[in-house]
């Protein structure tokens, strides 16, 4: 496993910072994890990955519909044949789902579009 953390390029020079990161990446190899800092990616990628974040509580999400999405996915889907193939559910409701398995890595996808009906997915 690998623990990410994320700041800005211009706050890694300040002292608190710096010690956070380094008692946090302590922290993880002590525990067999690898740690790393990024600072900073395509203005694109960050906003999707924000987007996503907000569909990251699995409790939030019916698991008879999560599992359904699991089984209808194939590879190179475009979200909006996936949500095509799940009718009758309402795209409001199945929309969610695959954001939520794309937050947890259960799908992937290009990020460095904006995400929309038209993104590719596909299984990691």
């Amino acid at each position: 496993m690998t623990v990410v953390n994320v700041k800005p390029a211009e706050r890694l020079q300040e002292r608190k910072v710096k010690e956070a990161l380094r008692w946090a990446g302590d922290l993880f190899v002590s525990r067999g994890w690898r740690s790393e800092v990024w600072s900073g990616t395509d203005p694109v990628v960050m906003s999707n990955v924000r987007f996503l974040a907000g569909y990251r509580r699995p409790v939030l999400f019916d698991p008879a519909l999560v599992a359904m999405v699991g089984e209808v996915i194939q590879d190179g889907d475009r979200i909006g044949e996936i949500e095509q193939r799940l009718r009758p559910h309402h795209p409001a409701e199945s929309r969610p789902v695959i954001l939520h398995l794309l937050w947890k890595g259960a799908l992937r996808a290009d990020l460095s579009a904006p995400l929309d009906g038209e993104t590719v997915v596909a299984r990691p």
